[in-house]
């Protein structure tokens, strides 16, 4: 009972409301009746009396959707909202070194509102078709040429239907009078090429800039180190998220997903391969000389084979102490053909040969130590020494390991500003993928960062608000919370004060047993004792009344006969030690006087 009143208090402490409970005093007199249906019946209506009226749950917030502006000065802006294609060119083009099957880029691009959106209205870039090869690309509203500001790129994407092998990342086409975006193709060269790719369960976020070497003019892709951060999630949860490149004219760079940071580092450092190649190289024309002892350790020529190293033992001899054990069966095979096989009915000697039954383990091996011939184990040969071989001392003639000499590189040259790219013209996808759907909106080519972050909270952060908005476990959540609060700090110790108070393992209240007319356990002893002191008190009674008579009928005898003889004196002396001995007899009687009986 302690531990109930103790989780009881427990309970109430963690509620809220305070909840009065009806105590019972349990007196002696049994003055005080309980009823414990009423009580339950009480309890019960206290409960749905606390309870809280049932309200319509506030309504979802609606978001509106208004195409974002760009808030400064921007290189290209795109989001879609006009519904149609306008200012894109689809490529043409095919590429080389492919079947002509799939030589072409006929993938299809369409501007469509994105599945399941929250925000009517809000329309994209949709790759359709999967397995082909797509092609998209549209014109800057003038070059960019990386100078002293930061160049930012940013841009949507949402893999619909997840992604099984595909990109969707962006190029940033470089300024080349041969740029013709009819013919757009893989290898149309580019700037900078950024955004996610997946093929199997290699989750790449690429950052790819040319460079190009000014000693030779030729151009060579520098990739930036892979993110520590787990990028799985931003290809399967099915939402739209952010891509971010910021690159600073003192070539740092950042990399961010959904305005997080998951990548960073600088273009001189953390690009592979290196932007600047080593001052010097190794010599090519350099080749190890004949002499050259590479050996750290050389066999000791001075030591010879002991005479009794024999080079010929077995590492393993039989066991010589070894004893056949008992019972073994030198006769008996360890298989035998099974006795129970029958020969097929369609076997055909002709084509299958003669029948041979399977063989089984003999079961006469069962019970027997083992079957067949008994051979000795093999053990270890204690003389055993194998092969001789002189041990290895230090070589007084090792060089080293030979490397050929360094010579100052030809080919060295010192870019301590990568940062100024190839001016790019244009923006184009150019993609292949196993899936389809893929969506894509809100570009934006700017440098300031501020401009970008505006454009962001107007696209993407307009989706976040109306997913987050129409989340449809939220209100379901909140309403669910409500119902644990209320039942934890109302009905489920108002309940329980209930359950305390009225209930437990205690005997029946006395009102129970006048409902029921049944003997009550705890009062029966009670009842016993009243009944047997009872009969004691009539005995006694009646005994004195007895006493009572007939001392006055004495008295009267004496007063009608005055003085009597002596033989009537003793007659009356007979006669009282009659009822003397009467009295003693009816006191043995008494239940007081009887022994107790042994039940």
């Amino acid at each position: 009972m302690e531990l109930k009143w103790l989780l009881y208090v427990t309970l109430l402490a963690l509620g809220t409301l305070a909840v009065q409970a009806h105590d019972l005093d349990d007196d002696n007199d049994g003055d005080d009746v309980v009823d414990i249906e009423d009580d339950l019946d009480d309890g019960i209506e206290e409960v749905e009396e606390s309870k809280p009226e049932t309200s319509t749950p506030p309504p979802t917030p609606k978001v509106t959707y208004r195409a974002p502006v760009p808030t400064g000065e921007v290189y290209f802006v795109e989001s879609f909202d006009k519904g149609t294609l306008d200012g894109w060119i689809l490529s043409r083009a095919k590429k080389d070194d492919t079947d002509d099957e799939i030589a072409k880029y006929d993938g299809k691009w369409e501007v469509q509102d994105m599945k399941d959106t929250k925000l009517p209205g809000d329309k994209g870039l949709v790759l359709v078709t999967r397995a082909k090869h797509h092609a998209i690309s549209s014109k800057l509203s003038k070059p960019f040429v990386f100078d002293t500001k930061p160049l930012i790129v940013q841009y949507e994407v949402n893999f619909q239907n997840g992604i099984e092998c595909g990109g969707a990342y962006v190029k940033l086409l470089s300024k080349t009078p041969e740029l013709n975006l009819d013919q757009f193709h893989d290898k149309t060269p580019y700037t900078i090429m950024f955004g996610p790719d997946k093929c199997g369960e290699d989750y790449k976020l690429h950052f790819i800039f040319r460079h190009k070497n000014p000693k030779t003019g030729k151009y060579e892709e520098k990739h930036a180190k892979r993110p520590d951060a787990d990028l799985k999630t931003y290809f399967t949860d099915k939402k739209t998220h952010l891509y971010t490149l910021v690159l600073n004219p003192d070539n740092s760079f950042e990399i961010l997903v959904d305005q997080t940071v998951v990548n960073s580092g600088n273009l001189l450092n953390d690009m592979s391969p290196p932007v600047n190649p080593p001052r010097e190289i190794e010599d090519p024309n350099d080749q190890k000389p004949e002499d050259w002892d590479e050996r750290p350790k050389i066999p000791d020529p001075d030591a010879v084979k002991p005479d009794d190293w024999d080079e010929d033992a077995p590492a393993k001899i039989a066991d010589e102490n070894a004893v056949k054990p008992e019972g073994w069966l030198d006769d008996e095979p360890e298989y035998v053909p099974d006795p129970d096989a029958e020969k097929p009915e369609d076997w055909d000697e002709d084509m299958d040969g003669e029948w041979e039954a399977p063989q089984i383990a003999n079961p006469k091996c069962e019970t027997a130590p083992g079957c067949g011939t008994w051979q000795r184990p093999m053990i270890d040969n204690p003389n055993y020494k194998g092969k001789w071989k002189p041990p290895m001392i230090d070589n007084v003639n090792y060089q080293g390991i030979w490397k050929p000499r360094k010579i100052p590189n030809p080919d060295f040259f010192e870019d301590l500003e990568p940062f100024k790219m190839t001016p790019f013209t244009a923006v184009g996808l150019e993609l292949w993928s196993m899936t389809s759907d893929i969506f894509f909106d809100n570009f934006i080519i700017c440098t300031e960062r501020a401009v970008a972050d505006d454009w962001a909270s107007d696209g993407w952060g307009l989706k976040k608000a109306a997913d987050g908005a129409a989340e449809p476990g939220v209100v379901g959540q909140m309403m669910a919370a409500a119902w644990i609060v209320y039942i934890l700090t109302v009905a489920l110790p108002v309940f329980l004060v209930v359950l305390f108070c009225c209930s437990g393992k205690k005997q029946p209240s006395a009102a129970e047993y006048k409902k029921t007319d049944a003997p009550q356990p705890d009062v029966m002893d009670e009842e016993k004792e009243e009944e047997k002191d009872k009969g004691d008190k009539e005995e006694e009674e009646e005994e004195e009344e007895a006493n009572e008579e007939k001392l006055e009928e004495k008295q009267k005898s004496d007063a009608d006969i005055g003085s009597a003889s002596q033989e009537e004196e003793e007659e009356e002396e007979d006669e009282d030690r009659k009822p003397a001995s009467e009295e003693e007899e009816t006191v043995n009687r008494s239940p007081r006087n009887r022994k107790p009986r042994k039940d």
